[in-house]
């Protein structure tokens, strides 16, 4: 019933958005972040870091990041961000949320589908050419082991192609507190968001491998440190 709630509010908001701010909409910021951050404060903590590496909140740019859970998106939201979602199509369907996530304009992609990501990279890169943020789980699925899987070029493409900035994020702790496939599961832990510096450049593959490093050695430096404390 949580996910009706902003539905209900982005429903009636939407036309004024429309008219007003048709690619960023920064008016649904607000909506997602509190809605996110209610609903994660009785289960989690949320340790954020790196938040001076943000690009100011006007400036176009494709933020990635590791994908371990279904509530990886609950932490992103709680920063306010205006990035829209490159997310499975079957997730759009869900009552409530995924309507929500249509509404403010969210992609959705289908898996296995070439044309499917063709579309999605062409509208992100319309987005940013006007001012709005994308954001990409680059894996395009969740880890079932934890182990960072390889990237796909599409959030660097656009990247490229724009000129705009890649935000890399790591996020440590949700694949513990909801693992990937046992999303009935709900176990006891903290999450902690780091944001790393910008990366930029005209070379997909060039950027693909820098972000996907970032992430890989924080990732390990995390683990390293969680064993020295255990």
């Amino acid at each position: 019933m949580a996910g009706f709630l902003p539905f209900g509010i982005l429903i009636v908001a939407h036309p004024l958005a429309l008219i007003f701010d048709p690619y960023k909409t920064k008016f649904y910021n607000l909506i997602p972040k509190l809605w996110a951050t209610a609903s994660i404060a009785p289960f989690f903590d949320i340790e954020l870091e790196g938040l001076e590496n943000l690009p100011p909140q006007n400036a176009p740019a494709v933020y990635v990041s590791n994908h371990q859970s279904i509530i990886d998106f609950y932490p992103l939201l709680t920063l306010g961000r205006s990035f829209k979602f490159i997310g499975k199509n079957t997730v759009f369907l869900y009552p409530g949320i995924g309507w929500a996530m249509y509404i403010v304009g969210m992609i959705p992609v289908k898996r296995m589908d070439i044309r499917s990501h063709l579309e999605a990279v062409r509208r992100c890169m319309d987005l940013v050419r006007n001012g709005a943020s994308v954001f990409f789980f680059p894996e395009g699925t969740r880890s079932k082991d934890g182990k960072l899987g390889d990237f796909k070029k599409g959030a660097f493409t656009v990247a490229a192609k724009t000129g705009v900035p890649v935000i890399p994020m790591t996020l440590i702790g949700t694949g513990e507190i909801m693992p990937a496939g046992m999303e009935h599961v709900v176990n006891a832990g903290s999450v902690k968001l780091i944001i790393h510096k910008p990366i930029k450049g005209n070379d997909p593959e060039i950027l693909r491998q820098l972000a996907r490093n970032t992430i890989l050695d924080t990732l390990s430096i995390e683990a390293q440190k969680k064993k020295g404390l255990s």
